[in-house]
Formats: structure tokens, sequence, C-alpha cells
């Protein structure tokens, strides 16, 4: 009766430990600081979190490489994206986009010189650029005619710029100015306008689309009801007041 019993009290934690399982989603993301961090405090990190928790689950992170990053989500290794541009469904079939943006990006170029290229991917033509590899918008814009080189990480591609070996890099706005902030890099400045401005979705493996509605729902009640501008507040706002006081707020 008592190894009876023990088998049941066994039974019963690893049932819980399933079910707990069952309730965590784990989501790459290509986003660096302020927008993801590996404690899971940033922009993104806060606002997929809370998202997650109104439909009952629990956010974990991956950083992997924005391609194999991408390639794991298709092949259920992980559960989705935390943000991506819109469209890649029909490159990766197997992901389905959260229609309620999680965020705007603004993908800019940050340069070292003085060059104008007036917002517009043609003005990239004559320079030296350099980008993230499996960032898909950069690999469709950026024209041909640029010198292209394409880097692991925003280390990588921050320290080029500062080494002389490229004239341009491109990446999102708000890690470009948190590195500048951070490494204190008085030379680089970010060019305007942005090359461009995009919504960006949380991506979920077909395997979870019945979850897709109730996720959306949630990113929009957070933006109604105030949560989503606290988390904007207390992450982004900060960094736009000391670093660029002109710059938009929208996101």
């Amino acid at each position: 009766m008592r190894f009876t019993g023990m088998l049941y009290v066994l039974f019963c934690c690893v049932a819980s430990a399933h079910v707990h399982a069952s309730n965590v989603l784990v989501f790459n993301t290509t986003g660096k600081p302020p927008l993801n961090t590996l404690e899971r405090d940033g922009f993104m990190d806060q606002v997929a979190a809370e998202a997650l928790r109104r439909i009952g689950y629990r956010l974990e992170t991956v950083q992997l490489p924005a391609e194999r990053g991408l390639a794991n989500a298709n092949a259920g290794i992980d559960d989705g994206e935390i943000s991506r541009i819109a469209g890649l469904e029909a490159l990766y079939p197997n992901l389905i986009r959260v229609p309620e943006k999680i965020m705007r990006w603004e993908f800019s170029a940050f340069t070292n010189k003085d060059i104008p290229i007036g917002g517009s991917w043609s003005g990239l033509s004559p320079y030296a650029v350099s980008f993230i590899n499996g960032w898909k918008i950069l690999e469709r814009n950026v024209p041909a005619e640029a010198v292209i080189s394409k880097v692991k990480n925003p280390q990588q591609l921050f320290g080029m710029l500062q080494k002389g070996r490229t004239d341009i890099i491109i990446f999102e706005r708000w890690g470009g100015l948190n590195i500048i902030k951070e490494k204190k890099l008085e030379n680089i400045k970010i060019i305007t306008p942005p090359l461009a401005v995009k919504n960006m979705f949380m991506y979920l493996h077909k395997k979870h689309r019945q979850l897709v509605p109730a996720l959306s729902q949630a990113l929009s009640d957070m933006k109604n009801d105030g949560s989503y501008q606290r988390i904007y507040d207390r992450t982004l706002l900060p960094l736009t007041k000391k670093i660029n006081p002109q710059a938009s707020d929208d996101y």
C-alpha cells in the first residue's frame, strides 16, 4: 500500500511537470537590447510575456542567428518568433503571423562619415554597406551595386564601422541607439529619415494555430488598457530622451 502511494505521488509530480511544460512557449528573437535581453526584460520581451500571460502561457526566449531562428521556428523546434516583418509565411509556410503588430521598427542607416542617402535604398549604391545575415528586408532591398558584407551580430556590425571596414551599417533604430549610448560611440550617427518603417509581428508555428486569435486580441487589449504604454515608458522612452530628443516616439 505504501509503495502504491509513492507511485501515486510520483505520477502526480510527473503530470504536474508535464502540464507546466505545456504552458511554456519558446520564442526565438533576433532583437537586442533594449528590445530583447537575455534576462527577458527588454521592451518586446515584456510585451510578449504579458500577452502570453493573458492567454495562459509563460514566455521563454532563445537568441539565435536570424536565419537559424527562422528555420527552427518553421521546423517546430521552437514555438515561434517574437518579431518579424509581414510576409514571411510565404517563405516559411509552417509559420502563422499574429495579426496585431508587436511594435514598429525603423530600419536605419548608421555612419561615421558625412553621407547623404536621402532615406532611399538606391542612395546606398555607391557605398560599402553592412548588415546582419538573415535580415530579409535588407537582403531584398540593399542594391546589388553596393559593396555588401554580412555579419553575425551587432558587435561585429558596429565594429566594422569603427574600424573603417564599411561606410554604412543598417540596423534597427532602438538597438543602434542603445549601442551608441552604452559604448559611448560619439563619432557614429544615425542617418534620417530611416530606410524603411515596418510593423513587426509575432509568428507561431502552425501547431499553435488555435492560439493566434487570442494572442492577437491580448496585444490589442494591452494597447487599449495602457499596459503597452507603461512598458514603453520604462524601457524605451528614457533612451529617446537621452540620445535623440527629436526622434519619434511612435512604436
